[in-house]
């Protein structure tokens, strides 16, 4: 009889472990529960947040591609795929192999859907790097994405990187990755066709990742035979034998389907596979290739090693498919077969140690969790600006901002990374986004990710949506028209009312947003339960999106070129500090609503830069974010090693009169697109702006060697790059 402390101790609720005897019809092996307690978790399943996904939007602007485990769209006959996913948890255990694993991880749902890795991404969230296990972490976690992607050949070509209170205890470790391939080479990880072998293609199966085997071995097997779950480890040189053999062997098309072992490992590939190809599968686990010895059924049904794939292959073709893996030092053997009963059936050693209805395993029950606002949000939603006092020291002021983590250059971390691998990379990572060249091409791709948790905290559904808008208007910056979205939903406790109530608002932002701007979501991922004992993280629905620029030679960046180009500011400053950078590093307030978002004047804003870039009229080109129009123009003078140029500005302009100056400087209002030009192109411009009924003003001039501000701010070239530039790497020593 199963214990109720073994199926609570493994994430089952009683009610569950009640419907899974009902399903079964009797009690369950301890493999089979194993394998429901996996699939019917939130990592797998997404049984409490799986209903509000149907809520974003599948077509765009371009054609669709929505895939079993990653998403695309389709340009000039070639799909481009990608996805975003979370490795936070291990992160926080071992950030080393908890990042590498992640970048690992994400690389193998790109290419098992036939397409070639070309990039990589990362969104990280820290607590503050003063306290010491935050700075190991950060190390850590850059320490294992440069090691993976380096190894592999995959450039990362850029990400973010936040730093709150909020993220002590539980970080964020966000991995992108960006793929191409013909439209009709496209794989799906589906099996089909009754009689076909199931292939099992990779690295050897070892006990990385294996979460509650102690419980059910204590149980199984008494206390003294206990086994301890242990941390998943990545081979990137093995992955890149991976990458090389499964492209090879799909391009012989003689595979059905494939598909990753990642969360839930052998369990989730069966059981999906079978399950979306509307079949049964029986695999035999004793011709798994293992690396330990002794290992038991649901040890090997649940492992999370790295490095393996599942293939349904044509009958017949085999052999010719294992030796294309074989050549790649890796296993390519068959451990089962396609079946007609819709059931997975799963034998050890002589036994059957499992059979489950594919549809019962792979679809988790639903839940409809209760969502209330929080109590205190209105309280901290209250600010009156007369309440804060306007800096006596405005330069001052700005260095401090320039300083701060979130802001700063993080040029100390992705100068670790081999952003140039691959040729592809025309923008390098320090930009508004990345800029890759397709090669044989006319058009590129831009890349970025977004998201301002603080936003999202003070007002889940508008911050989501300016994580959507910031992005959009990054690509749009870059010279890119944005296309489509993945997304990686951070959260904490979906049990408790008050967080569901953020993940439910911030789903519906993005999906109200990506509608505004006619662009799907295209893949994604949910990652819940980010609490530690000092509270949740903030709500953090990371956006990563992809752009297509029409003629990659008209790309744009975001720092000043050309000494005596006119500044131009696109969009209006309003009077709003909530939820700013310099609200909470100069007066340590988190309070305030976010700042207002119009979604019509955001895309009116965005046409505006796109055209200009499309008609060659812009020097450069950057938005308005942390830290407001200040740090914004900072970064334009030194944000390129290379040309530093400095500016004279004036913003107290006639539409800004009755704005504060710490909110005209430092406010962090949307929709605001700082662009350069020669002086004899500043006339087309204004006009660009005043068809599609955009403010557009003349703030000042590119030249000389310092930032001058009206009187306010008047500083060096080499004082704000000795604050920005080398902030985060002073932290760290």
């Amino acid at each position: 009889m199963v214990k109720q402390e073994v199926y609570q101790a493994l994430g089952l609720t009683d009610a569950e472990y009640q419907k899974i005897e009902q399903i079964m019809g009797r009690e369950p092996s301890s493999t089979e529960l194993a394998m429901f307690s996996v699939e019917w978790s939130e990592h797998c399943g997404y049984p409490r947040s799986r209903k509000y996904l149907g809520l974003f939007p599948k077509e765009g602007k371009y054609e669709a591609l929505i895939g079993e485990d990653s998403g695309g769209f389709v340009y000039d006959g070639l799909a481009i795929v990608f996805k975003m996913e979370s490795h936070n948890h291990p992160s926080q255990v071992e950030p080393k192999q908890g990042a590498a694993t992640g970048v690992g991880g994400i690389i193998r749902d790109i290419f098992t859907a036939g397409a070639r890795p070309i990039a990589s991404l990362d969104s990280l969230r820290f607590g503050p790097l003063s306290e010491p296990y935050n700075r190991f972490l950060l190390k850590g976690v850059v320490d294992g994405i440069a090691f993976y992607g380096n190894c592999l050949g995959v450039p990362t070509v850029g990400g973010e990187i936040y730093f709150d209170e909020s993220y002590s205890g539980n970080c964020l470790v966000n991995a992108m990755s960006i793929g191409i391939c013909k439209k009709e080479e496209l794989a799906r990880a589906r099996a089909g066709g009754v009689g076909n072998p199931i292939m099992y293609v990779g690295s050897s199966t070892g006990k990385d990742g294996i979460g509650g085997c102690s419980v059910l071995a204590s149980h199984e097997f008494g206390e003294g035979e206990e086994k301890r779950p242990t941390v998943q480890i990545g081979d990137p040189f093995t992955e890149k034998c991976l990458i090389e053999a499964t492209l090879e062997a799909l391009q012989t098309g003689y595979c059905v389907g494939i598909k990753d072992m990642g969360a839930a490992g052998l369990t989730c590939s069966s059981a999906e596979m079978a399950h979306a190809g509307g079949v049964g599968m029986e695999i035999d686990l004793s011709k798994v290739p293992l690396r330990e010895e002794g290992m038991e059924a649901y040890e090997i049904m649940m492992s999370e090693s790295q490095e393996r794939m599942l293939v349904c292959v044509q009958k017949g073709k085999e052999e010719e498919i294992g030796k294309i893996f074989e050549k790649w030092d890796l296993h390519g053997v068959v451990i089962g077969y396609v079946t007609e009963n819709n059931k997975l059936k799963v034998n050890y050693e002589g036994k059957v140690v499992a059979e489950i209805d594919t549809e019962a395993l792979a679809k988790a029950p639903l839940y409809e969790m209760p969502a209330e606002k929080p109590n205190n949000l209105d309280e901290i939603n209250k600010l009156d600006l007369n309440s804060i006092a306007e800096p006596k020291d405005y330069n001052e002021i700005l260095l401090k901002l320039l300083a701060s983590p979130t802001i700063a250059s993080k040029e100390w971390v992705y100068s670790q990374y081999d952003h140039m691998v691959q040729t592809n990379t025309v923008v390098l990572p320090g930009s508004d986004a990345s800029v890759l060249r397709i090669k044989g091409k006319k058009w590129g791709l831009a890349a970025t990710s977004d998201c301002n948790s603080r936003y999202c905290f003070l007002n889940p559904y508008r911050g989501a949506q300016i994580a959507v808008a910031e992005a959009a208007r990054n690509l749009v910056c870059s010279g890119a028209d944005p296309t489509a979205v993945t997304d990686c939903l951070n959260f904490g406790n979906p049990e408790k009312p008050d967080r569901f109530w953020y993940f439910k608002n911030c789903v519906q932002g993005i999906a109200d947003a990506c509608r505004e701007f006619n662009i799907a979501v295209i893949s994604g991922n949910v990652s819940l339960y980010n609490e530690s004992p000092k509270g949740p993280i903030n709500p953090t629905p990371t956006i990563g999106m992809v752009g297509i620029l029409p003629d990659l030679n008209k790309h744009c960046t975001q720092y000043f070129k050309n000494k005596g180009d006119v500044i131009i500011l696109l969009g209006e400053t309003k009077n709003e500090l909530g939820g700013s950078e310099y609200l909470k590093v100069i007066h340590n307030k988190v309070a305030g609503d976010c700042p207002e978002l119009d979604l019509t004047r955001e895309k009116a804003v965005q046409k505006v830069v796109y055209a200009a870039i499309q008609q060659g009229l812009l020097s450069s080109a950057h938005d308005c974010s942390e830290g407001g129009l200040a740090v914004a123009l900072a970064e334009c003078c030194i944000s390129n090693k290379n040309i530093n140029l400095g500016a004279s500005l004036s913003l107290v302009v006639s539409c800004q009169l009755l704005v504060r100056k710490d909110s005209l400087l430092f406010g962090e209002t949307q929709s605001r697109v700082i662009v350069s030009c020669d002086k004899s192109k500043a006339a087309e411009i204004e006009k660009l702006a005043k068809e599609n009924g955009v403010p557009c003003e003349q703030i000042g001039v590119v030249g000389g060697r310092e930032l001058g501000i009206d009187g306010l701010v008047d500083l060096s070239l080499c004082k704000l790059e000795d604050a920005w530039r080398r902030a985060i790497e002073k932290m760290l020593v």
